[in-house]
């Protein structure tokens, strides 16, 4: 999901999508849940690396973006740290 989610901003960076409303009409998916997968770009480099590199079994991704919110309501890096731990655990 991380992976797809820069790959989204990328595409409304370099304005292949107008914004996010259009981005979410070509993925077919409500602007909601188009913010909720944007919202992983916006954790710590640490974090992204960790979710990048954990290994999908059977096609499943170790972690899903629904267990990951917590750690981005947090603006502070430092404090998405803390609670990454707390979840890993």
């Amino acid at each position: 999901m991380l992976a797809l989610a820069h790959k989204i901003q990328e595409a409304i960076d370099r304005g292949v999508v107008q914004d996010q409303a259009e981005a979410a009409r070509r993925l077919g998916v409500s602007r909601a849940r188009l913010t909720q997968l944007l919202d992983l770009t916006l954790l710590a480099p640490g974090i992204q690396e960790e979710l990048l590199f954990l290994e999908a079994v059977g096609g499943v991704e170790g972690v899903s973006e629904r267990a990951v919110r917590p750690v981005v309501k947090h603006e502070r890096w430092e404090e998405q740290r803390l609670e990454w731990t707390r979840i890993k655990r």
